[in-house]
């Protein structure tokens, strides 16, 4: 979404970034509540994840608020580093195309609490700090990077209580990072409103289409726009 608000619409790259943020926020609301009535949030996770990405955010947030996020200096370390970021997003969403993931996709309840143990406690704060920061300069980073992220740190996690995770810890990070956004101006209103009314047609066609078009080229392609737009960001 940042890239294209970026080039296709000529948007700021800091309002691109804050408009996108609560933009993504709000529409992973719903995915999170379905998949949290199913069973199939790890809280757990979610906040060992959230221990280090919102303190993360905040001081992201404050320092920005010292630069100015629409300065010169705040305007090109957002590009370079959303430009990095979504050749990091290619490279995973790519990986998943290609590889896919041998994992059950699930497990006897009595194992699924052991499941959610990382291999070091401290993995998943210093990770999350990693795509907190990310996230807040970016709006990328807990979508393809987040699942990568979480693949690694919980090894025996079925796949769909991973994606759920994803998700999950991913609504509060873009909640908090878009209000700072907004507290700094960094914010388009209107074209936010445009957006989650757009999203809801986009939804359900989504929906319809997913089961009638491969995922793997789905992701595939997806990997060669993002890996074309992280480079023109990065030679701006």
């Amino acid at each position: 979404m940042t890239p294209i608000l970026i080039f296709f619409f000529g948007i700021k790259p800091y309002l691109a970034v804050g408009t996108d943020l609560l933009f993504a926020a709000f529409t992973k609301m719903s995915g999170t509540v379905k998949m949290a009535r199913s069973g199939l949030v790890n809280w757990r996770v979610v906040a060992q994840l959230s221990l280090g990405s919102i303190p993360a955010a905040l001081l992201t947030l404050a320092v920005l608020k010292w630069v100015g996020p629409a300065s010169a200096a705040a305007q090109s370390l957002m590009t370079t580093t959303l430009g990095a970021a979504l050749l990091l997003t290619a490279a995973a969403t790519l990986y998943k195309a290609l590889r896919g993931q041998s994992r059950p996709l699930s497990l006897p309840a009595h194992q699924i609490q052991e499941a959610a143990v990382p291999r070091h406690w401290s993995l998943p704060i210093l990770f999350g700090a990693l795509i907190g920061t990310l996230v807040t300069l970016t709006s990328v980073g807990a979508g393809a990077i987040g699942v990568t992220v979480l693949l690694l740190l919980y090894p025996r996690l079925p796949l769909p209580r991973i994606v759920a995770a994803d998700i999950a810890y991913s609504v509060p990070l873009t909640l908090v990072a878009g209000m700072g956004h907004a507290s700094l101006g960094s914010v388009d209103w209107a074209l936010l409103g445009k957006l989650l009314l757009g999203s809801v047609p986009g939804i359900w066609l989504g929906s319809h289409l997913m089961t009638r078009i491969s995922e793997r080229y789905i992701r595939s392609a997806l990997s060669v726009l993002l890996a074309y737009a992280g480079l023109k960001l990065i030679a701006l």
